[in-house]
């Protein structure tokens, strides 16, 4: 179920989890849409719905803490204070539902994410934080993101112009990320390299993706 599409009238008891898809606005190189991050979260909650009945999925909130990608026309960003307070207060008031699940699709949200969860718990509310995960040397806009875009919104990906970007670990590059941005360790704002990247190969990642969140839902709703 879609919350946006509903009814207040609509909503019952059997409707007992939120799931909320946390995306961001940013650059994804010059071959994936700044969306990429919203539109794979959105694509896990909707399947995580399908999957288990008691799940509503919330509008998605498509702005993140992309700081990092400042620097690419097109990014747009909240930065991590006002993603805490958004959350935090997001969560508050949905204490209609027994619990609220934040799918994140933005690594750049992470610390701030699990923050909020974190603060959210000791307030008494049933809090799950989680997200996809996927390889350290293609972490943004390469292979996996192109794949999983690939098989969700095809029309969106231009191949052409897609091209390799730093291919180093992500843990040997964050501190120079974190110092002087994105751009700064790779010009064509890709961390990876997106060449070989399928739609089929989309579709598999989604599914694993899509099992993964569903045992970590229903061990959370069961634990």
């Amino acid at each position: 179920m879609s919350l946006g599409a509903l009814r207040w009238t609509e909503l019952d008891d059997a409707a007992r989890v939120l799931a909320i898809p946390l995306g961001a606005t940013e650059q994804h190189g010059p071959h994936l849409p700044l969306r990429t991050d919203t539109a794979i979260a959105e694509a896990l909650c909707a399947r995580l719905a399908r999957r288990l009945p008691e799940v509503v999925v919330g509008p998605a909130v498509p702005y993140g803490a992309s700081g990092e990608h400042a620097a690419f026309p097109g990014t747009l960003s909240i930065g991590h204070e006002a993603l805490w307070l958004l959350l935090v207060e997001l969560v508050r008031s949905a204490d209609r539902f027994t619990g609220v699940v934040l799918v994140n699709g933005h690594g750049g949200n992470l610390p701030t994410v699990h923050r909020a969860a974190e603060q959210l718990r000791g307030e008494g509310r049933r809090v799950l934080a989680w997200c996809p995960d996927g390889p350290a040397d293609d972490s943004h806009a390469g292979r996996t993101e192109t794949s999983a875009m690939l098989h969700l919104h095809p029309a969106e990906v231009t191949l052409p112009d897609a091209a390799a970007g730093n291919i180093e670990p992500l843990p040997r590059l964050i501190d120079r990320l974190r110092a002087g941005g994105v751009r700064a360790v790779s010009p064509n704002g890709v961390l990876g390299d997106p060449a070989g990247a399928t739609a089929a190969e989309g579709a598999v990642l989604l599914a694993r993706w899509t099992e993964a969140l569903t045992t970590a839902v229903t061990r959370w709703l069961t634990g």
